[in-house]
């Protein structure tokens, strides 16, 4: 087995391409071990010291280190996590995701949020899964749309800019009743 390592904008966070699938359907964001539970795969990961966080995408898996850890030092124990992993034959996760990973959203703006979420499914997830991230609807209220940026993208230092001149900017151009986007944690 061959894993590729690639960079993303956020220098805390690299993407593992195991050359295989790895959810077959959603993303699972593991932000900190006592969440991966239910991944034998993150858990695996979260067992190298340094690693705070693990996101599974569908056919890679996105790391997150400490400020502490060196990517010299950690990388080949995470590269040997994966690897251990696919060898045991266990899925990466027991209970696969369910959903498109979007918050529900019912009542008088139903129409807009429809909206909103086409254009996140189309236009934002897919390039933003390719840094290794994924970003999903969480509200929409008198105008602001409030989005949960999870992978890659939580904590990157180019996240606001993403946000404000990307995606506030192609959002409010096709829906007029956007003004703003701002992120939840």
């Amino acid at each position: 087995m061959f894993i590729q390592t690639e960079t993303t904008p956020n220098p805390a966070t690299l993407k593992f391409l195991p050359g295989e699938t790895v959810l077959s359907s959603g993303t699972a964001d593991f932000p900190q071990a006592e969440a991966a539970a239910s991944s034998p795969l993150a858990h695996r990961i979260f067992a190298v010291p340094g690693v705070s966080g693990v996101f599974l995408g569908s056919d890679f898996v996105t790391v997150t280190k400490t400020d502490e850890a060196v990517w010299d030092h950690i990388k080949p124990s995470v590269l040997g996590a994966i690897m251990e992993h696919y060898q045991s034959g266990a899925p990466a996760i027991e209970t696969a995701p369910t959903g498109d990973g979007h918050a529900a959203h019912d009542g008088p703006d139903a129409e807009i949020v429809t909206q909103i979420k086409e254009l996140l499914d189309t236009r934002v997830r897919p390039a933003v899964a390719q840094d290794g991230g994924d970003i999903t609807f969480h509200g929409f209220d008198r105008g602001v749309v409030y989005l949960h940026m999870q992978g890659a993208c939580a904590g990157c230092p180019s996240s606001t800019l993403t946000l404000k001149m990307g995606i506030e900017n192609l959002l409010r151009h096709y829906i007029p009743e956007v003004t703003e986007v701002r992120p939840v944690a």
